[in-house]
């Protein structure tokens, strides 16, 4: 908690120079330290001096700020200026000289100051104040992966007035707020000092599994941090893992990568299951809903020959094929082959999701036994495999996971130098009995 708080105030300061200026005259009288960052390209700071210009954020790209001019359209000069805007915000971060962001903007500089505020770590205020944060617009570019809070300006920020200073002041009391009553939570710890966080992906598909799953590793002494595998999630999953802080993920929702390859609403970053491989992480891999992918409602014309199930008014899941169970079975095969630290794939052999089940909406057993073959004869020897007769959202499947969690952590803990030893146990294409490895 910091009384005081520091504040990096973002903004293009030849369009936004007053309103910054207001905006920074805000914070002083709350009590904070702002320092003004200009991510202007064109013209000349109007009415304000920033604390870093705009020389020197194109010089932490490498760039003087004239060959930024001449990038050859407005979009290449964007990413050349949001290169180094990240650069100087990271360092100011790192320097102890940041305890929230504030970036004031329209299209160009809201992204400009999203992509600085996307370096800072989760759990860091940010705040964007724009006239985009509404309509039907993406809303991915300016939150990322992070916890990047949006206020729609209402107005366009050019000129002060009382509806614009309404906005702005509230803005500015917010971000105080938060940065000055922040705090930061340190992830558990077993009593030798390993951590003891656990990170989980989870959809709705895959709630009762994982609800179980959590409470035998509550019950185990972890605290497990469940990230929503909305196509963002489990990549955010992967990066916050290796940070340090978790003890291992367990990976038991992947449809985002069936999502990926049938292009839908869940797309996941190219990176997806590639994060976490490069280190040596203990993960235990479950494939919780990659039998459909999710298309908006109604569902598109060239999918309503599918088997479907409308989930909820946004969103339809959409049954994939046994050549397409096979394509993603590879794929995770592929991705997972890559690793370098211990991996366990545990897979229900009777349902990947809730109407994955006899009778059930997305119940196609061909399609299933595809995905198994392709997985298991993809694999490398190296990768422990196990085929379990149950359901994803069966407890018993759940416990199974959770006691092959706590055993390969445990191994790691004990390796040399407390670094997870190497993947081991056994390749089975047979089933194991339900209740036990």
């Amino acid at each position: 908690m910091s009384t005081r708080p520091r504040i990096l105030l973002i903004g293009t300061l030849d369009t936004k120079g007053s309103e910054i200026a207001y905006v920074r005259d805000r914070l002083i009288a709350l009590g904070a330290r702002p320092t003004v960052i200009d991510s202007g390209i064109m013209g000349s700071p109007l009415d304000i001096v920033p604390d870093i210009d705009r020389q020197h954020v194109a010089a932490a790209a490498g760039r003087s700020i004239d060959a930024v001019r001449r990038a050859g359209s407005r979009g290449a000069a964007v990413t050349q200026m949001s290169e180094g805007l990240r650069k100087v915000c990271s360092d100011l971060w790192e320097s102890g000289h940041a305890d929230g962001a504030l970036c004031l903007g329209g299209a160009e500089g809201a992204l400009l100051g999203a992509a600085a505020m996307q370096m800072l770590p989760v759990g860091v205020p940010k705040l964007i104040i724009t006239p985009c944060a509404s309509g039907r617009r993406r809303f991915a570019p300016f939150v990322g992966e992070s916890d990047i809070t949006l206020m729609h300006s209402v107005v366009d920020i050019i000129g002060l007035h009382s509806l614009a200073r309404t906005i702005f002041d509230n803005a500015a009391a917010a971000v105080v707020g938060m940065a000055r009553n922040s705090s930061t939570h340190r992830g558990a710890a077993t009593a030798d000092g390993f951590p003891a966080q656990v990170g989980v992906t989870m959809l709705g598909n895959t709630t009762p599994g994982v609800m179980r799953l959590r409470t035998r590793l509550d019950d185990a002494g972890y605290e497990t941090v469940v990230f929503h595998a909305n196509g963002v999630g489990g990549a955010l999953m992967e990066r916050t893992a290796v940070g340090g802080s978790f003890a291992g993920i367990i990976d038991y929702t992947l449809a985002e990568i069936s999502n990926t390859l049938m292009d839908g609403i869940l797309t996941a970053p190219p990176e997806r299951l590639s994060i976490s491989a490069e280190s040596a992480l203990p993960r235990i891999v479950v494939p919780g809903g990659v039998d459909f992918f999710n298309q908006p409602a109604p569902v598109p014309a060239q999918w309503q020959c599918r088997q479907t199930y409308h989930h909820n008014p946004s969103s339809t899941l959409v049954r994939l094929l046994p050549g397409e169970m096979r394509s993603v079975g590879e794929t995770l095969a592929h991705r997972l082959n890559a690793a370098r630290g211990p991996v366990r794939v545990v897979v229900p052999t009777r349902g990947f999701s809730l109407n994955d089940v006899p009778g059930g909406r997305l119940w196609n057993p061909d399609a299933d036994a595809a995905f198994i073959d392709a997985l298991t004869s993809t694999l490398q020897p190296h990768i422990a495999v196990d085929l379990v007769p149950t359901h994803v959202n069966d407890p018993a499947f759940a416990d199974i996971v959770a006691e092959h969690f706590i055993s390969l952590v445990r191994r790691s803990n004990s390796a040399p130098d407390s670094r997870p030893a190497a993947s081991g146990g056994r390749h089975s294409r047979q089933p194991s009995p339900v209740g036990g490895p």
